[in-house]
């Protein structure tokens, strides 16, 4: 059962931030050396962007590189050569076996469908961790790593990056200091269209590859992947080049969710920090009729949040591919390719990663900006190690980022139900929509669990 089942995500926050602080008060989780007092991480997960969360953190004072993993030996035995010190696996779980009383902290950068699979096992040994985004495969996954989270007392960051920006920074303050009113609509889109859409679609917005149904040949995996420890607790399918390497398998239902979950970690994390968001009342999404193994290109979703304190009532609409908001389309805004805009009572804010606009600009023409208030970041990576070494605290700890992974997954449940869900938060549930159920959890294949 979810104790933290009936509060809301402030609530849920404030209490995570309280056990946190009564396990470094208690618990002696930072177990550095006395001689040396560096931080010895493992690293799951260590081509492509776990290559570079690797070489991040490594540079970051105070770490010790003690292990690498990587289903991929190519990976694993190029970060070797990099860090000579550290032990090479290719199975996580052996990892934890050999050196997981020995470590200190984790960087989980593996594939989405095994995010909570590698990061439950540090949990359990009360040890911090660094998990790329989404947070988990699915909501029950991304529940129960948010809990058990809570439940350690560790330092947590899920790794999206642009949380760190100085222009998302200057945004939430603006939101929050009311610049614009009260804020009853925001609207995210993002450009990106890979998923399910006809060769000539998939040419003209430059997809990774065109696939529009599961292959029935299978293929020889090459040498240097074991396919089995790959597919890890999602159903077993014969390897073929359509799912590796990533991101092909970003599209694919059994691995990942696609666009929505992955940039929406991103992009969806905007309005949810400026306007204290947690679980919606409702969520109905728009697109293609949903396919059985593949994402979409292009959808959007529609989520409805109640009113909130003095806080109006929401509309949040996501839109991806080729889905634009209204006010893009038809020209009242500047149509950048993607962005996050504020609709209030005062006026407009448009935002993407590096830059924002208030809205009429002749309207705010004398306006000053309010005084900053949101503390500066060095970085997503490096603000991990410092409050992991008991300097500051992170942005973007499981507390905060499992009900946002949480959120974002909504949005492809209600596209996949095909009708408008209605959402019981603390019941984990969609409200009379039984059909939902397999796209909130799954039973992992014969031999992974958490």
């Amino acid at each position: 059962m979810n104790r933290f089942g009936n509060l809301d995500r402030r609530q849920f926050i404030a209490a995570g931030a309280a056990a946190t602080a009564a396990a470094s008060l208690s618990i002696p989780r930072q177990v550095y050396s006395a001689a040396t007092d560096r931080m010895k991480v493992a690293f799951i997960g260590v081509g492509g962007r776990g290559g570079r969360n690797l070489q991040t953190i490594a540079n970051t004072g105070g770490v010790d590189v003690v292990a690498v993993c990587d289903v991929d030996t190519r990976f694993a035995d190029h970060a070797a050569e990099q860090y000579p010190g550290a032990q090479t696996f290719q199975d996580y779980r052996r990892l934890y076996d050999a050196v997981g009383q020995q470590i200190d902290a984790v960087v989980v950068s593996t594939t989405e469908h095994t995010h909570a699979f590698a990061t439950m096992p540090a949990l359990k040994l009360g040890k911090h961790v660094y998990c790329e985004k989404p947070l988990a495969y699915n909501i029950d996954e991304t529940r129960r790593i948010t809990q058990a989270a809570a439940d350690a007392g560790v330092v947590t960051q899920m790794g999206t990056q642009i949380h760190a920006g100085d222009n998302y920074h200057r945004v939430v303050e603006l939101i929050q200091s009311g610049a614009i009113g009260d804020v009853s609509e925001a609207h995210v889109w993002v450009s990106r269209a890979w998923g399910l859409q006809t060769k000539a679609e998939a040419e003209q917005h430059k997809d990774r590859l065109f696939v529009d149904h599961r292959p029935t040949e299978s293929m020889t995996p090459p040498k240097h992947i074991d396919w089995d420890l790959w597919l890890g607790p999602a159903p077993a399918r014969p390897y073929h080049e359509v799912y590796f390497p990533g991101p092909n398998w970003y599209r694919w239902w059994d691995f990942g969710n696609g666009t929505m979950s992955d940039l929406g970690s991103h992009w969806n994390d905007l309005p949810y920090w400026a306007l204290n968001l947690d679980a919606p009342q409702s969520v109905q999404a728009f697109g293609p009729p949903p396919h059985p193994e593949i994402a979409p290109a292009s959808m959007k979703a529609v989520y409805e949040y109640g009113a909130r304190g003095d806080r109006p009532a929401l509309q949040l609409t996501w839109y991806q591919g080729t889905e634009k908001p209204l006010a893009w389309s038809s020209g009242q805004i500047p149509q950048w390719p993607s962005g996050v805009l504020f609709v209030g009572s005062k006026g407009m804010l448009l935002s993407d990663y590096n830059k924002n606009l208030l809205l009429p600009e002749q309207q705010f023409a004398d306006f000053e900006a309010p005084k900053p208030f949101v503390p500066d970041s060095p970085g997503q990576h490096e603000q991990w190690v410092l409050t992991c070494q008991g300097q500051g605290k992170t942005a973007s700890p499981f507390s905060y980022a499992g009900p946002l992974t949480e959120a974002n997954h909504l949005g492809n449940v209600a596209f996949r139900v095909g009708e408008k869900i209605r959402w019981d938060a603390a019941g984990m549930r969609c409200i009379d929509c039984p059909t939902a159920d397999p796209f909130i959890r799954r039973e992992p294949r014969s031999g992974w669990s958490l």
